[in-house]
């Protein structure tokens, strides 16, 4: 039988789990150690290499590509090539896409197991598709500055393509598309002021944010969604409690003219607001046992009221005094922490009856 070749933090747990069941007499002494032997610790975190490597390299690449376009020689080739129409640099860039998507499509069958090396394809094919889109709508363009409509019809692209492929990377892609597409048609919709319905962008996407979770808790259930489920609700909450530490920090204030010339203990009741959310979806979290809505809401209360601790308290304390409270806190937290950590790893299990 193969062993299962795990990192040093999976194998401690196996350890302590296999010890635990064999304390409380759920497996003998022969069992225990048939299960040990079952699983190995791995030398070297290989996948963790490969992801990071392969970030690295679409980072290089893009450096390599910027640094190709502000070369001397080639900005001179490009002015040659300055009255390409952008129909066919659309119709290039689409055949790129649809190349690299098929390319992908067919790794991810022949080599399942190079995870990154397919996803960096898709990557890829996903930029080409953005600049597809950026010229059809500058081909299209009929002066009414109304761009939100690209960014509308790339969630539908990406929406397809996300289903179709079955790919949790594009699909993050037209989260992001949509929340790009609610931003810019909000300023559209208002000429591009400072408020629409009397809300700022930070105060809009609170709402954005808030109406993408609970889309999110209606199609928990659905078949059809369960694979994008967990990143949507994720990305979700990203927007709903940035946008409320934000709102916390600035307030619906639509101009920084305008939210200079008030004092910030004024904003106090949006940093209440944006405190009582996350507490909110921590006991949520710990009543219903839903990790994400749990680490999101004590995450982002400490955020809160660290934010304020520095809003309220920079100028007016000693800086010694400052940092030595910031420290007595996070090691009270830290104190806390563990304690708890502690409590949940020690707590007895029910005996087992012979």
């Amino acid at each position: 039988m193969a062993k299962l070749n795990l990192d040093r933090q999976e194998s401690d747990f196996l350890n302590k789990t296999i010890a635990h069941w064999e304390e409380q007499r759920l497996i003998d002494a022969v069992k225990a150690e048939e299960l040990r032997a079952s699983y190995e610790v791995k030398g070297f975190d290989w996948m963790r290499l490969a992801k990071y490597s392969m970030w690295v390299a679409l980072f290089c690449g893009a450096i390599a590509i910027g640094s190709l376009i502000v070369d001397k020689a080639l900005i001179e080739w490009i002015s040659k090539l300055y009255d390409t129409p952008d129909i066919v640099i659309a119709i290039i860039s689409g055949a790129a896409a649809a190349g690299l998507f098929f390319l992908g499509r067919k790794r991810e069958k022949r080599y399942p197991e190079q995870i990154f090396s397919n996803e960096a394809v898709i990557f890829l094919g996903v930029f080409f598709t953005a600049c597809c889109i950026a010229y059809m709508g500058k081909t299209f363009d009929n002066g009414s500055g109304h761009y939100s409509l690209l960014f509308l019809f790339s969630v539908i692209v990406y929406g397809f393509l996300a289903w179709r492929m079955n790919s949790r990377l594009i699909w993050l892609f037209a989260l992001v598309s949509l929340g790009s597409w609610f931003g810019t048609e909000t300023g559209y919709q208002t000429n591009w002021a400072l408020y629409f319905l009397g809300m700022n962008y930070p105060l809009r996407f609170v709402l954005f944010g808030l109406l993408l979770v609970g889309a999110c808790y209606l199609l928990k259930n659905k078949k059809g969604f369960a694979r994008f489920w967990e990143l949507t609700y994720v990305v979700g909450m990203l927007y709903l409690f940035m946008s409320l530490w934000l709102l916390s920090i600035f307030g619906n204030y639509g101009s920084l003219d305008a939210w200079w010339q008030i004092r910030q203990i004024s904003l106090f009741y949006w940093g209440i607001i944006a405190a009582s959310v996350a507490g909110g979806f921590l006991l949520y979290g710990l009543k219903t046992k839903d990790v994400i809505a749990r680490e999101f809401g004590v995450t982002f209360l400490i955020i809160s009221l660290y934010t304020k601790y520095f809003e309220y308290l920079w100028d007016h304390t000693d800086k010694t005094v400052f940092f030595g409270i910031l420290g007595l806190s996070f090691w009270l937290i830290g104190r806390k922490a563990e304690k708890i950590w502690n409590i949940s790893t020690k707590q007895p299990s029910p005996a087992v009856e012979g």
